[in-house]
């Protein structure tokens, strides 16, 4: 009897434990992200660090909302300041290059952050999304580089085209790349405004014009990121900027040759155990998120 009880108790052990594994390949722990090369092999935070590392310029081309990418940036910036040291410096498409000033006097504690916020055009998510990067760089003592073309004249480029810019003061013409730039389609944000609808929105909108006024802010960041190598450099964009090495990348190498750079693109799936075929090639690095992830707005 006391054998048939043992065998019993290990029968029913062992359904316990097939269970216990069933169960668990069924309910797979939740991952907030994953990281993928340019090929969709899967690599680690510390992989991605020693790579990024190596080159002149990193690109992060993120999603504007996603939560998961935004504390990422946080942590490359810090990461790389950790290898870098005072070599670093940090552009951001987020703020114009008419505000580097402002800028400028916030980070060296000249002006209050009151004062900065109310004057210096923020993004509606600066607090949530953007706060936090320009906090570690203002405590670590990191450059930081207003990229961007004011929008004011992206938007006359929208409305009149490249050649209006020429009718502008030589004091507006400092705050964008040197004139003429040389036109190149981004087809990647042609892509993304038909993907948002902004050709519906605007019918009367002149398609080589919008093209236009997205190629004043990608030359204007590389201009601005030119200016201030040689250095190491994190530069934060939307990924229309940066995919398929194109956009910025182009202009950047036009205006300084030689330039080594690598781009990170946040891409969101529905399923991260694998990064999707059509994101393969477009950047260096993925940051692949859930899409079901909260976002900011």
């Amino acid at each position: 009897m006391k054998i048939i009880k043992k065998l019993r108790l290990l029968v029913c052990l062992i359904c316990m434990l097939m269970a216990t594994q069933a169960i668990a390949q069924t309910q797979s722990q939740p991952e907030a992200y994953r990281l993928y090369d340019s090929k969709g092999k899967s690599i680690t935070y510390d992989q991605l660090i020693k790579a990024i590392a190596k080159v002149d310029v990193v690109f992060v081309g993120e999603i504007h909302n996603c939560v998961i990418t935004h504390w990422l940036e946080q942590k490359l910036l810090e990461s790389l300041y950790k290898v870098h040291g005072k070599s670093l410096k940090m552009g951001m498409e987020m703020f114009e290059s008419d505000n580097q000033l402002i800028l400028d006097e916030y980070l060296h504690g000249q002006i209050t952050g009151d004062r900065f916020e109310d004057e210096a055009r923020l993004w509606p998510n600066y607090s949530t999304d953007y706060a936090g990067l320009i906090s570690y760089a203002r405590e670590h003592h990191i450059p930081v580089v207003a990229t961007n073309v004011p929008r004011r004249y992206a938007t006359a480029v929208k409305e009149h085209g490249l050649a209006y810019l020429d009718s502008l003061s030589t004091e507006a013409k400092s705050y964008m790349a040197p004139l003429p730039i040389r036109f190149q389609t981004n087809e990647s944000v042609e892509q993304g405004f038909a993907l948002m609808g902004v050709m519906g929105k605007n019918k009367d909108a002149n398609p080589r014009q919008i093209a236009e006024a997205q190629a004043i802010k990608d030359a204007t960041m590389a201009w601005r990121i030119a200016k201030n190598l040689p250095s190491k450099f994190i530069h934060f964009n939307g990924n229309f900027h940066t995919d398929n090495h194109d956009g910025i990348i182009p202009y950047l190498l036009q205006y300084k040759p030689g330039t080594t750079y690598t781009v990170v693109r946040a891409v969101r799936q529905e399923d991260i155990s694998h990064l999707e075929e059509d994101y393969k090639g477009i950047a260096d690095f993925y940051i692949c998120v859930p899409e079901d992830m909260t976002t900011s707005y």
